[in-house]
């Protein structure tokens, strides 16, 4: 049996390990000239399996008006003439409320959990090294509104196994002195002491070199997938070019029994070439990475942190500290935006003012990236309406958490296997 990944993110990294580990021949087809290039290279770094909470909550019709009109706010809409944003933005309007909340919550966190498995049984029989820790996880909360709205996720959770509690900052400040700086900014901390944190980009190297070990395994690297060709209602096969040297590469047919969307953002455009929809729309994000002074010092944190509300985290690479945030709007603008980075800049001085040189942008590695979103936040993982497509898609800012979990899923669909987790929530519809 032979399977075709399309995209060599972390989503179609592990999606082809686990096809090539199930004993299928597997073709991993990816535009960048590695794996890893794209959303999964800058990420935020954080494996956060218990304490996941979805973009769209009905906290969003209070904050609604902030996030419009605040010069500060961290999330962005641009306006523009795509039918695509106005319709995933009123779907994830509609997503915006309790009950809905609720079932995205269960649905992301027991796929997490399934991730958290996956990933450990990955470590176990391969022990690369990935900058991987269970460092725990300090979530910030500034006010009154956000620890209401905390204490009750933590005891929703709960249900599901999440163990996490509410934290004084005086015990924030004992479990993690780096935050000391800046105290006075915060009321509490929701403290996950299981949340782990890990290199994203690296674990895909590593998973790459060992699948490029089988013979059963090829990668196409700076290949671009041209057209997709139907015949009965499935995939016949694609075609595909070289994109290093274009002026010298030819097209050429690519087949295979199965297909496995895994694209990123470019999905969408993928499954509109196949005759069908897919509610992915790009949420935009930044990051920089803080080479670290001291690493024996407090100047830096070693428990990820997240401040909630200006939505940016930082986790502790070994001796980087990897920060990430904002939530932007505004199409496949993949322009990173001085503004962005400044503003990563400046809240990393605030916290951490000895972590590392702040000084030079350009040596802080500034990068942006388009995270894929369903309106719901709950990834589509299973069978397309084509016979033989297979679709892991929508990940949004929890690609990282939920990526060998969805593999692992994806593989029992494909290979008629009983799925460890109910699917249901995860069909495309």
């Amino acid at each position: 049996m032979h399977s075709c990944v399309l995209g060599a993110g972390v989503i179609g990294v592990t999606t082809a390990y686990e096809l090539l580990m199930a004993g299928h021949e597997v073709s991993l087809i990816e535009e960048q000239a590695q794996v890893a290039q794209m959303t999964s290279l800058g990420n935020g770094a954080q494996l956060s399996y218990s304490y996941v909470s979805p973009l769209a909550d009905a906290s969003i019709w209070r904050k609604w008006p902030e996030y419009l009109f605040s010069q500060h706010s961290p999330l962005r809409l641009k306006p523009q003439l795509d039918p695509a944003l106005w319709q995933w933005l009123w779907q994830f309007l509609m997503a915006c409320n309790h009950q809905r909340a609720n079932i995205s919550s269960r649905q992301l966190l027991s796929l997490a959990q399934l991730s958290q498995i996956q990933i450990e049984q990955i470590r176990s029989q391969h022990g690369f090294d990935f900058q991987h820790q269970t460092s725990g996880k300090l979530v910030m909360l500034s006010d009154q509104a956000s620890i209401d709205a905390a204490e009750a996720q933590i005891a929703f959770q709960a249900q599901y196994g999440c163990q996490q509690s509410i934290l004084g900052i005086a015990q924030c400040m004992e479990l993690e002195p780096a935050l000391a700086h800046a105290q006075d900014r915060w009321l509490a901390g929701v403290y996950t002491p299981a949340e782990e944190v890990g290199d994203c980009a690296s674990f895909c190297q590593h998973l790459l070199s060992v699948m490029a070990q089988s013979p059963r395994f090829q990668f196409f690297s700076n290949t671009r997938v041209e057209s997709a060709h139907l015949v009965g209602g499935k995939i016949s096969h694609i075609n595909i070019r070289q994109t290093e040297a274009a002026t010298n590469s030819t097209t050429t047919r690519h087949t295979a029994d199965h297909f496995v969307v895994a694209m990123g953002i470019e999905s969408a455009h993928f499954a509109s070439m196949l005759g069908f929809r897919l509610p992915v729309y790009p949420l935009k994000g930044y990051s920089i990475t803080v080479p670290i002074h001291d690493t024996n010092s407090a100047s830096a944190p070693h428990i990820s942190i997240t401040d909630l509300s200006q939505k940016i985290v930082y986790a502790r690479l070994g001796d980087r500290l990897r920060v990430a945030g904002r939530v932007e709007l505004v199409g496949h603008d993949l322009r990173i935006e001085p503004k962005a980075i400044t503003e990563l800049i400046k809240a990393t001085h605030t916290l951490f003012p000895e972590s590392g040189n702040l000084n030079d942008a350009q040596q802080l590695s500034p990068w942006a990236g388009l995270r894929p979103a369903t309106p719901t936040g709950v990834p589509i993982v299973g069978r397309s309406p084509i016979a033989n497509v297979y679709l892991n898609v929508g990940h949004g800012a929890l690609g990282w958490t939920l990526a060998c979990g969805s593999a692992s899923l994806l593989r029992s669909v494909i290979c008629g296997e009983t799925p460890a987790i109910d699917m249901t929530g995860f069909a495309f519809r």
